[in-house]
């Protein structure tokens, strides 16, 4: 599933192609995907143009002009992939391509999604904060706002695993099972110790930890394990730098201690059981 790092490879690869284009046609293959399309809404925003794309959470956010500023919501799922291709004819629909958009100058993002667990919405932008998939998210942490102390105080007498805890969007935003695994590694804490029991110097390693992973991995173009690439098609490089993750049975990178292979809230984690206690 695309992490943080690999939603915001897309959007910064989205950005530079769409903003300032005006959007002159939508096609909709299908009336939904996780959830229904808003199709008279998506229709709508044709004629506006970009002004903006950002990022919340995993969600990216195409902001429009004109009237109520809309928003569209995409959600890439589980296997879901924006690609943008330049073409004066329509390019032919790829396999499982469930929407697309032209914008001027020969710009077409489309958005190829076999498992359908993607999604597609539109909001006014006066209502961003406030929409149903976005109200409940925890900061960015990558923002003002995730630091040690403020990870100590949300962890105070939590009882659930320190990786299991990182992963929730409520906590913190974007941090998924690979970036979790690897932050844990980096900061020296097993990933199964209870979040209530880290001190506030562990804390604040964590932090620095997931900050300093997730900008490394955006820096490599985000991981490539499976489904994943670039709106140029291409793919990110920081597998190759994981220390952790997928490599149980292999040497640590530090201590050369065979990493372990857990399962931890029913997913699979990854730790040396000499550099992390």
């Amino acid at each position: 599933m695309p992490e943080l790092p690999e939603v915001e490879t897309v959007r910064r690869g989205a950005e530079a192609c769409l903003v300032g284009r005006r959007l002159e046609k939508v096609t909709l293959k299908r009336p939904d995907l996780r959830w229904p399309i808003p199709i008279q809404a998506v229709h709508k925003l044709k004629g506006r143009t970009c002004t903006a794309i950002d990022r919340r959470a995993k969600y990216l956010l195409m902001h429009m002009d004109g009237p109520g500023e809309p928003v569209a919501l995409v959600h890439l799922g589980m296997s879901g992939r924006l690609f943008v291709d330049i073409a004066s004819d329509e390019p032919e629909y790829r396999l499982h391509e469930h929407w697309r958009m032209r914008f001027s100058g020969d710009h077409v993002l489309r958005f190829v999604d076999p498992r359908r667990f993607g999604s597609l919405d539109v909001t006014p932008r006066a209502e961003l904060a406030t929409h149903p998939l976005l109200a409940d998210l925890g900061p960015e942490p990558l923002g003002d706002g995730f630091d040690g102390k403020a990870l100590f105080a949300m962890s105070r007498k939590r009882k659930v695993a320190t990786k299991v805890f990182l992963m929730d969007a409520k906590n913190v935003v974007g941090v998924g099972n690979i970036y979790a695994s690897e932050a844990c590694f980096r900061a020296g804490v097993r990933p199964r110790r209870q979040a209530g029991s880290l001190t506030r110097a562990e804390c604040q390693r964590i932090a620095d930890a997931v900050r300093a992973v997730l900008s490394d991995a955006i820096e490599a173009g985000g991981t490539t394990l499976r489904d994943y690439v670039g709106v140029g098609e291409d793919t990110g490089y920081f597998q190759r730098e994981l220390a952790v993750y997928g490599r149980d049975g292999e040497p640590c990178r530090s201590c050369e201690s065979p990493i372990k292979l857990i399962v931890t809230g029913q997913r699979s984690t990854y730790y040396c059981p000499r550099c992390q206690r």
